[in-house]
């Protein structure tokens, strides 16, 4: 009986054990998953401004755009004001594309002028600033077309052509036969094309985000009236007409020579033809006065 008590004390004895033991090995697991949650929560934070800062510090590339603007002017001076639009564009080292100039052609019509510039980009802003100091500003606008991918796309497929070129290069350098050589050496001038074709409009579009273009129209204030002319141009317009008016009429008598020199003999014939007809005519009259003559001699004879 002694022996059973012993072994059921031994045995409540373990169970508590186990239990208590078990009960501490939670609570201090669960102490170290409060103290290394505790700890993590700061080093994420951490962990997300770094990264936060690092994506503030990486330098954002620029937008690259063609500009393009417009503006129409109503001016005092047409020409006055095309002089002007050339020194500025000395000025701003700027091209100019064209220039078409209309002239009044009623008395009600008005003097007007579209040019087209070229600008650095960066002086955009202060070119058409100074334009519309010309004139007063009848309408502005100014347009802006990103071409940033098409440039990356550009930029990234040359580099790979390129490199696509070198390796057909050492293809070649190894080829043996003749046949690989004509066959690489096709394969090479096709990428080189496109090479050239790609650098080409990279650079046309590079071109573009550099300069932009401007396009200005100039019109008169009020209408324009033809000047009348001075004395002096009257003259100088009636000589002109009169000297061209003999010249001219001399030209055509000349011609007129020539006709007459080239059908003369036909104009001899006609001409001869037409006194014969004469002399006929007159021989026959005479025949006919003369019978009625010698009837009146005898009548008076008698």
């Amino acid at each position: 009986m002694s022996k059973l008590s012993v072994f059921v004390s031994l045995l409540l004895g373990g169970l508590i054990f186990t239990s208590c033991a078990s009960t501490s090995s939670s609570s201090n697991q669960a102490e170290l998953s409060n103290q290394a949650g505790s700890a993590a929560a700061p080093v994420a934070a951490d962990t997300i401004q770094q990264k936060a800062e690092a994506i503030k510090q990486v330098p954002r590339s620029r937008p690259q755009l063609i500009k393009k603007a417009s503006i129409a002017l109503i001016v005092n001076s047409v020409d006055k004001s095309i002089d002007a639009v050339s020194q500025l564009i000395n000025k701003q080292q700027g091209d100019l594309i064209g220039l078409k100039e209309q002239q009044p052609t009623k008395n009600n019509g008005r003097h007007t002028a579209s040019i087209t510039l070229r600008i650095p980009q960066n002086l955009l802003e202060p070119t058409l600033n100074e334009l519309a100091k010309l004139g007063t500003v009848k309408s502005r606008n100014i347009t802006a077309d990103d071409v940033s991918n098409q440039l990356v796309d550009s930029q990234a497929r040359l580099t790979n052509l390129r490199k696509t070129e070198a390796n057909l290069q050492k293809i070649m350098d190894r080829a043996g036969s003749v046949k690989d050589v004509l066959s690489v050496a096709q394969e090479l001038s096709n990428i080189r094309q496109s090479i050239e074709q790609i650098d080409a409009q990279l650079k046309n579009l590079q071109n573009q985000v550099a300069y932009s273009a401007i396009t200005l129209n100039l019109e008169a204030a009020v209408s324009s009236t033809s000047p009348q002319s001075g004395l002096g141009s009257q003259v100088q317009e009636t000589w002109n007409n009169s000297t061209n008016s003999f010249g001219r009429l001399t030209v055509g008598l000349l011609k007129l020579g020539i006709w007459l020199m080239v059908y003369s003999p036909y104009l001899l014939l006609l001409a001869a033809g037409v006194y014969g007809l004469n002399r006929w005519r007159l021989h026959t009259q005479i025949l006919r006065v003369q019978p009625l003559e010698g009837n009146r001699q005898e009548g008076n004879r008698q």
